[in-house]
């Protein structure tokens, strides 16, 4: 996102939620059963007196149910909103509809689940004013209601951090910031970053992949050679379109398996959202790379403007979240890889600018992929995602818009989900940049207790886009 439309949004962010299909193309779930009704429960309302107007369900249950037909009213029976017929929801799974096209949800209002038959109440709750900005279950599916921040599709954010009340605390580094890169090299819109040993990978909102070298002088510059110089053009599978290209990373193979890019949409149709991950060869010399796969993922997704999509994207091991006793959204139950055949031997996190959630999806080589996780990162937006393998934790990064918040999360033992155990204030030295980009070094550079980081300056302030951090090993 460029510096001058994210300045726009801050000014006057609305909400771009809802309605996709929670079942993933590809998933292997079991199939929907005759589960009590009252497994289903209405789990998040937002109410913004204006478009916006939704409502979330839960299955609290242990199997999955089809809901196909059911019907969502306010306080008013003749104000319908019938649910899609092949809508089911697996165990634990979180579904949010965009309901003010049937009908609006007033400041004094309810939300009513009804069966099918439009007459037997499944569950309800009742408001007295507007949600500010989200009225949300707590804990999912059990609790009583309360003021929290807006998750619809995902988890709750109860305590209103969307995983653990941390309060921000002072940057784990050193507070001085340099830049790392030459004047003016990049212009705006640099935006993901990932580093791989000796190169850093960087994702142009222009549909442009850079490969950069170090320069030196503890900065990158970049690359000369394979015709890199000036970085590559990227294009969707067959020659086509310009991915507005925002988040890079690779897998445990590195960028020999391929280099992934999250776009958010096609850039000769700026309008409309194309949330997906591209797949790259990068071994050639050509300055076009034409993706080798894209997972759409657009149609599983709560719909969102087409300029606040996917901002950042990492890979996490199976080997991690198997250990970490990750839980399976799809599934209800632990994850289990084997389930998924051929997928790179992980799972790929993205994180959406304006919702602030994270979603994570099991790639396979086959095209399919399914969801098996969603989770609030407990800022506003997400603009960039890092898994760092030496740490164990998923560093998940906010720009100007939150002031260059960073937090880091694990699994959890106990709910198997990604949870939220520290959070970060930007390095004191730093002004608040339009920061879209983070990426942290290897543990081999680690010195005296820390190692560098860098970020990509949406903004290219001060003719940098690049700039260089330490945090501790």
């Amino acid at each position: 996102m460029t510096a001058s439309i994210a300045r726009r949004r801050r000014r006057g962010l609305a909400l771009f939620l809802v309605a996709g299909p929670l079942l993933a193309a590809g998933a292997l779930t079991a199939p929907a059963h005759a589960a009590p009704a009252d497994d289903i429960r209405i789990n998040e309302v937002v109410t913004t007196g204006d478009v916006d107007d939704s409502i979330e369900l839960y299955n609290k249950g242990a199997g999955a149910v089809d809901v196909s037909g059911w019907v969502l009213k306010d306080d008013d029976n003749d104000h319908r909103y019938t649910i899609p017929s092949g809508t089911t929801l697996a165990p634990g799974g979180f579904r949010a509809f965009d309901v003010h096209a049937q009908f609006g949800l007033g400041s004094s209002d309810q939300a009513r689940l009804f069966l099918a038959d439009g007459k037997t109440q499944v569950d309800s709750f009742s408001w007295s004013e507007h949600s500010d900005p989200s009225w949300s279950r707590c804990p999912d599916g059990t609790g009583s209601f309360e003021a929290a921040a807006v998750t619809l599709g995902a988890p709750n954010a109860c305590g209103g951090s969307g995983g653990g009340s941390t309060a921000p605390v002072a940057w784990p580094g050193g507070g001085s910031v340099t830049t790392a890169d030459a004047s003016n090299v990049f212009g705006e819109d640099l935006s993901g970053l990932y580093q791989e040993g000796g190169v850093l990978w960087g994702a142009q909102n222009s549909g442009k992949l850079w490969r950069l070298v170090r320069d030196g002088s503890g900065g990158w510059k970049p690359d000369t050679s394979g015709g890199w110089s000036a970085g590559k053009t990227l294009r969707y599978p067959g020659g086509s379109g310009s991915p507005d290209s925002e988040g890079v990373t690779v897998t445990g193979g590195g960028s020999g398996a391929g280099v992934f890019v999250a776009s958010e949409r096609n850039g000769d149709s700026s309008g409309t959202s194309r949330l997906s991950v591209l797949k790259y060869d990068v071994s050639g010399t050509g300055s076009t790379l034409s993706a080798a796969k894209e997972w759409n993922l657009t149609g599983d997704l709560p719909s969102v403007d087409s300029n606040l999509g996917f901002e950042g994207v990492t890979w996490v091991p199976d080997s991690y979240l198997t250990g970490a006793g990750f839980k399976d959204a799809s599934t209800g139950a632990a994850y289990d890889p084997s389930r998924y055949g051929a997928h790179g031997a992980g799972v790929f996190f993205v994180g959406v600018e304006g919702t602030g959630t994270v979603y994570g999806y099991v790639l396979q080589d086959s095209g399919a992929f399914t969801r098996v996780a969603s989770f609030a990162s407990g800022m506003s937006g997400v603009m960039e995602l890092q898994w760092e393998p030496q740490a164990s934790r998923l560093w998940a990064v906010c720009d100007d818009t939150c002031h260059g918040q960073h937090r880091t999360l694990r699994v959890d033992a106990a709910t198997g989900a990604f949870t939220t155990v520290a959070v970060y204030n930007r390095p004191s030295g730093m002004p608040d940049y339009n920061n879209e980009g983070f990426a942290l070094a290897g543990a081999d550079e680690c010195v005296a207790g820390v190692k560098p980081v860098y970020w990509a300056d949406d903004a290219n302030d001060g003719g940098h886009a690049l700039r260089k951090g330490t945090v501790t090993c």
